[in-house]
């Protein structure tokens, strides 16, 4: 093996009962490079990440890793192991105790003791020199709670550091970073690669291969595609290679004819329920029409979220305004409420509010019904099993069973899950908040086909995104968020990215 190929795959092989995840996999990784790994959910970029990692040990696959000249073998302490051989990953999931400071997270379960207790000193000036080495713009004692996502990213990657990494594994590093934090996280990898560390960065926005990577490896379907320097791609070869197929348009073309107006939002004011004196809406207008889709977009923080779970009944308590569904107005205290009133929400983050993830793919489906297959205190077990089955052939959901624990599915097929449970209850209104985050552009193309039919079969759809080309390539119209209110709404043919963010900063 050549001296600057520091990892080499070397047909790897690695089965599930009913599943290949990874079929024959060679891939080589030079030192100091960051290299990007790119597929659709379900290519297998996790499950080969895992193996490097520890979490699937030696022995539980076919095939060789060779790490430094020599074969990888993690065995009994699988994780540690490959943390002590300077292997790191950091998950899209945050791992950080919200209740310890940065320094406390960092050194947590290797702090530095002396005579029977910690160095706190020793502890937090150790915490500033791995900061201040890798430029990472966090104070060593602040509470980890009281950050920002993307300073908790900035601590995520300092733990991984602080065990002398030489190669770092990044899993959807930006999927919830503003724009201004993706740019710091861009200088901190620059950093880290004139300091020798190796990178490996798994994304599904495809612009950001281009913009860190040096070289990107193609997974489809448990299988290497190839490996090439990044330059020789651009962005339909790349998605070419991920999908097997061409996309000839990111945005499929519907046949929607909205129609009349069936939803009203009127002056809502709302506040945050736990601290009453904080406002959280502060005067919303829109009108939703049958069959339309109505994009909200609008910075973080500016009350997209809070809007549409207000109107579900899961969060703001509503001070003024009111909601008016067919005109009729709407009492909605609970989620129950909007349900009954058929209006369905698939939250933003699917595994912490969308999923059981202990539970089957058919439970999480049925879970919000049961009241449907239930007659005589029992459930019906059949019909059950066959409105979940349709559900899950309508959406194309990539399983060997409906009785699959659900967390054993790709993004993209658990987003289908949710989505599959909230279509079953047959709403009026569908609310989507940012429904493709976190999954390839295949699945994603599969969501907006979706979208589509579910519009010229008369749902009205209320989508929050944070791509701006999402937002203006799926919507009829667009509300715009600005502080807690609406600052305007724009027709689709009168829409641009510069109108859009002119609202959303508060300038028009």
């Amino acid at each position: 093996m050549s001296n600057d190929i520091i990892l080499d795959f070397q047909n790897v092989t690695k089965k599930f009962p009913g599943v290949v995840a990874l079929d024959d996999v060679s891939i080589q990784v030079r030192r100091g490079e960051i290299h990007g790994l790119c597929g659709e959910n379900g290519a297998g970029k996790s499950t080969l990440m895992k193996i490097l990692a520890g979490v699937y040990p030696y022995r539980s696959y076919e095939g060789k890793v060779i790490y430094e000249g020599q074969e990888l073998k993690l065995e009994d302490r699988a994780i540690r192991q490959a943390i002590e051989d300077g292997i790191a990953i950091v998950y899209q999931e945050l791992t950080l105790v919200p209740g310890m400071t940065v320094g406390e997270n960092i050194f947590l379960g290797k702090e530095p003791v002396e005579n029977g207790s910690i160095n706190w000193n020793k502890l937090y000036s150790e915490t500033r020199e791995i900061l201040n080495k890798y430029k990472l713009d966090v104070p060593p004692q602040a509470e980890v709670r009281t950050l920002g996502v993307g300073k908790m990213q900035m601590v995520e990657i300092a733990k991984a550091l602080s065990e002398n990494a030489k190669i770092l594994i990044l899993d959807e590093p930006t999927s919830a970073l503003s724009k201004a934090e993706i740019d710091k996280l861009m200088e901190i990898l620059e950093t880290l690669k004139s300091h020798g560390v190796t990178c490996i960065y798994i994304t599904h926005k495809l612009d950001e291969f281009f913009r860190i990577t040096d070289s990107v490896t193609i997974l489809r379907d448990g299988k290497a595609i190839t490996t090439q320097p990044t330059a020789d791609f651009n962005q339909e070869s790349l998605v070419r290679n991920m999908v097997g197929r061409e996309m000839k348009e990111r945005f499929p073309k519907g046949n929607r004819q909205p129609g009349e107006v069936i939803f009203k939002v009127e002056n809502l004011q709302a506040v945050d329920p736990n601290e009453p004196s904080r406002k959280v809406l502060s005067g919303v207008n829109f009108e939703l029409k049958r069959g339309e889709i109505l994009g909200i977009a609008g910075l973080m923080g500016s009350g997209r979220t809070e809007l549409v779970t207000t109107i579900f009944g899961e969060y703001g308590k509503i001070t003024e305004g009111q909601i008016i569904l067919n005109g009729e107005k709407l009492r909605i205290t609970s989620a129950r409420d909007a349900m009954q009133a058929g209006i369905s929400l698939v939250p933003e983050d699917r595994k912490g509010q969308g999923l059981v993830l202990i539970q089957s793919i058919l439970r999480n489906i049925s879970l919000a019904h049961l009241n449907q297959f239930s007659a005589f205190f029992r459930i019906d077990q059949d019909a059950e099993l066959a409105a979940a089955t349709q559900q899950g052939k309508n959406l194309s959901i990539k399983t060997s069973s409906l009785q699959a624990q659900v967390d054993s599915l790709s993004g993209g097929n658990q987003q289908k899950v949710v989505i599959a449970k909230w279509l079953l209850a047959k709403p009026k209104i569908l609310i989507m908040d940012d429904p493709t985050r976190g999954i390839d552009v295949g699945a994603k193309y599969e969501i907006y086909k979706l979208m589509n039919e579910l519009a010229e079969e008369g749902v009205s759809i209320i989508m929050i995104s944070s791509d701006l080309e999402e937002v203006l390539g799926m919507s009829d119209r667009i509300v715009v968020m600005h502080a807690g209110h609406s600052n305007g709404t724009l027709n689709i043919a009168e829409a641009t990215q510069e109108k859009i963010m002119a609202l959303a900063t508060g300038i028009a």
